[in-house]
């Protein structure tokens, strides 16, 4: 097993020992189709629950690099995935900004201050995700070193607008009437908001991949809640600026991009467009179809419905074949790799036995290799 280690005040680490992920997100030949899963980390598991219990609520848990490093390893010990990804959430950026988020359990998460107003706008401002969100970071150094270069490591943000719809919602919404009314009603502060937004998770994400950050991740939860017009303007032209200026290196090797836009099968062009390196796919999309419209410009992850994960072993089995037989052979028309990386369409399900998830696992990883053959 390769160890991390310094190497005089450059930090060079080792590459990961298993960079399936990275090669099939660089859409580079893989013996198997790579797995890790949204919310892989979580309530699922009881070791999860039982730090969880000992950090006294989920902010503890999440501001405690030790603890957070501890949650992020621990699917990594159990099943054979092959990426890591960190144990943080998309809120803590506006956390940082002054807002006063908390958690409630049965409510979700709840903001003291919410974005409302004219003068509430012009007192945003992106923060220094060394000073205001460093213990992110450092759950990312700690994160790596605890690894020791098994798999990599994946950071991650909110996008611009679904960061803004919990700052103005002040929390979770079921119809978004209050962000969509800033938007048609005074636009110009939501794109302040969204311009704010843009300059500090671009900001948040490079600081990450400074840290040790091996790929990031961009989640658009609620793009899909706007019209075409609106997710055009309002969300991917910010997801575009953030994907932009993300550092495309670092410790020497390519830092790729994921954008996962919830419920956004009607602009994927637009969406890989923007520069990413892959395009995540929610479990309404046909994987195949999705290749034959965007393959030929970045790689694909997902996508298949967490509900599956609830279901027995054979359907688990079958389903994920599915999902692999949709996306087809690895080399496209013209030679070049499609670059699949597998996923759930959205977050893995608390209720979900953790039989579910190795099955998957092994499911995907034997059948991958068998179409390669």
């Amino acid at each position: 097993m390769p160890s991390e280690g310094l190497d005089g005040p450059n930090r060079t680490r080792v590459k990961p020992a298993n960079d399936t992920l990275l090669r099939a997100l660089r859409r580079e030949p893989t013996e198997y189709t790579p797995i890790w899963l949204m919310r892989q980390a979580g309530r699922y598991l009881q070791e999860y629950n039982e730090t969880r219990r000992r950090a006294g609520d989920f902010l503890t848990l999440a501001k405690t690099p030790e603890l957070a490093t501890e949650v992020t390893l621990q699917p990594v010990e159990r099943f054979a995935l092959d990426a890591a990804i960190l144990f943080s959430d998309i809120l803590t950026i506006p956390d940082a900004m002054g807002l006063g988020l908390g958690f409630t359990d049965g409510e979700g998460p709840k903001f003291e201050r919410p974005v409302r107003t004219e003068s509430d706008v012009k007192a945003l401002a992106a923060p220094d995700p060394e000073l205001e969100l460093g213990y992110v970071l450092d759950a990312v150094r700690s994160t790596r070193t605890a690894l020791q270069g098994r798999v990599p490591l994946i950071g991650f943000s909110g996008s611009p607008w679904t960061l803004a719809c919990y700052m103005v919602e002040g929390g979770g919404s079921e119809d978004f009437r209050t962000v969509k009314t800033m938007l048609y009603s005074r636009p110009d502060l939501m794109h302040r908001v969204l311009a704010v937004n843009a300059r500090a998770v671009t900001d948040y994400l490079n600081a990450q991949i400074r840290a040790g950050a091996q790929a990031v991740m961009l989640f658009d939860t609620w793009g899909g809640v706007l019209t075409d017009c609106a997710f055009r303007e309002f969300s991917l032209a910010y997801i575009s600026q953030v994907v932009r200026h993300l550092d495309r290196e670092n410790e020497g090797e390519p830092v790729p991009s994921i954008v996962f836009t919830k419920g956004g099968g009607a602009w994927l062009e637009a969406i890989a467009d923007c520069g990413c390196d892959a395009v995540g796919l929610d479990w309404t999309q046909d994987i195949g179809r999705a290749r034959a419209r965007i393959g030929h410009r970045c790689a694909l992850q997902g996508n298949l419905d967490p509900a599956v994960l609830l279901a027995p072993e054979p359907v688990i089995r079958s389903e994920s074949r599915r999902v692999l037989q949709a996306f087809g052979p690895l080399r496209n028309g013209d030679g070049t790799c499609g670059g699949h990386v597998f996923n759930l369409g959205h977050g893995i399900s608390r209720f979900t036995p953790v039989e579910a998830v190795d099955t998957l696992v092994q499911a995907v990883h034997e059948h991958s290799r068998s179409l390669r053959q």
